[in-house]
């Protein structure tokens, strides 16, 4: 087992699955040849975007083409392309009409912007039939977009790490995950307890995604608008940052945050020179495939819960990973819709990549069924009709946003240097907060 609702749990492992593609992604522009044929069946081609630039060239995204052009071999061609830097591009060329026939829908696009950029798959109700996690790109009950993975959050780990450190169960608290990092640190100097990446910068939103797990509360998210402190006390964003801000603090952390790098840290991580990495589930397969090309075992990958309970048990939380939509401008939307629907369908890829099926009858990987069963799934609450770009406006008015890495990267840099203390970290991010939410009335 990997986990226990006992107070400390056995560690466990996650067996290896075939590390499959993933959808999105397409050239920078929506040059598709002519639209699809009279009678609606997909023809020519189209472009998809997609950040995962790792399957783009391990060609990965090769044999997902090869098998949608033989179901439907009319399709002439469907372009890949992956992007580093995918939030920042492609919010660039959305100042176009030039951005792929299919791609993620960045983070960053709001409720009411949906429209003016995606085409709409439907009434939301009616998609809900067949897939899940669709309110986070829906607006006024239409959805604009359909995720490809549901994933869930806890963290990834390697188990020899900790297994040579003396390890043997799942910390329970942030202070029992702080000594199991130290304790990391005291066996082997040369082993980075907690990695990061902070040069990359985007793996430090996913610390965000813990919010609402911490304290089981599924209205979390959507309370927020309302609290003026949600960094301090017990709440859950003191928590997760106040655990950054300890393990930077107490030196458990990379020795030079400037010089981190995304790929390196999954070879480091595969080959025990990482402890941890505070990742959503998409990350195990690409660890466990790191481990398998150094030679290691993809069984020295582990996925652990967040540190924290409620009542004696963990809480994880689940949700959809990006949406993929249609450029409200493309040419060719009839192929570009039957890319999305194959893809969740008939790909398999949300099982190859150790997530739960966005399709609502889909089945939990084997993989990851040992962790879903140790631990209280929930799923947060979707925002209020008429608040939907409520929390994006406040994040906006303050100049703090939970969705890039910019205040924590401050929170890393002043947990090094020593200028300030947690407590004076999170009094300047709440006088933030509580202005961002009176700008916006």
């Amino acid at each position: 087992m990997l986990l226990s609702r006992r107070r400390r749990a056995a560690l466990g492992t996650i067996s290896v699955l075939a590390v499959g593609a993933m959808l999105a992604a397409c050239s920078g522009g929506s040059s598709s040849s002519a639209s699809s044929s009279a009678d609606g069946e997909p023809s020519g081609s189209i472009q998809v975007l997609t950040w995962r630039t790792d399957l783009v060239q391990d060609g990965t995204f090769d044999t997902y083409v090869a098998a949608f052009k033989e179901k439907y071999p009319e399709v002439t061609e469907v372009k890949v392309e992956g992007i580093t830097d995918y939030e920042t591009e492609v919010k660039t060329r959305m100042n176009t009409s030039n951005y792929g026939d299919v791609l993620a829908i960045p983070n960053t696009v709001s409720g009411q912007q949906l429209a003016d950029f995606f085409e709409p798959l439907g009434q939301q109700a009616d998609l809900e039939k067949t897939y899940r996690w669709l309110a986070d790109r829906s607006y006024d009950g239409v959805s604009y977009g359909i995720p490809v993975v549901g994933n869930v959050q806890g963290i990834v780990y390697n188990t020899k790490v900790f297994a040579d450190a003396g390890i043997t169960t799942s910390p329970t608290t942030p202070e029992e995950f702080l000594a199991d990092l130290q304790a990391i640190k005291d066996n082997d100097p040369d082993v980075t307890p907690l990695y990061t990446n902070y040069k990359d910068g985007w793996p430090l939103t996913a610390w965000t995604y813990y919010r609402g797990g911490v304290s089981g509360d599924v209205d979390f998210v959507n309370e927020l608008v309302k609290d003026d402190a949600p960094w301090s006390g017990d709440k859950d964003m003191a928590v997760i940052d106040g655990l950054l801000y300890d393990a930077v603090h107490d030196g458990l952390t990379e020795a030079d945050p400037t010089t981190t790098n995304w790929e390196t840290s999954k070879n480091l991580l595969g080959t025990g020179k990482i402890g941890v990495m505070l990742l959503g589930s998409w990350a195990i397969p690409q660890m466990q495939a790191a481990a398998v090309a150094a030679g290691n075992s993809a069984e020295d990958i582990g996925y652990m819960p967040f540190p924290t309970q409620v009542d004696g048990e963990f809480q994880a939380i689940s949700a959809g990973d990006y949406n993929l939509g249609i450029n409200v401008n493309s040419t060719n939307k009839v192929t570009a819709r039957a890319w999305i629907d194959w893809f969740n369908n008939e790909s398999g890829y949300s099982e190859s990549q150790v997530g739960l099926s966005p399709l609502a009858d889909g089945a939990v990987p084997a993989a990851l069924q040992s962790f879903v069963d140790e631990v209280n799934l929930i799923t947060l609450n979707p925002k209020p009709a008429g608040e939907e770009d409520l929390l994006n406006d406040i994040q906006k008015a303050s100049e703090l946003s939970m969705d890039t890495p910019d205040y924590r990267k401050t929170i890393i840099d002043e947990a090094r240097a020593g200028s300030k203390t947690k407590e004076q970290i999170f009094e300047g991010l709440n006088t933030q907060w509580a202005q961002g939410i009176a700008d916006v009335g």
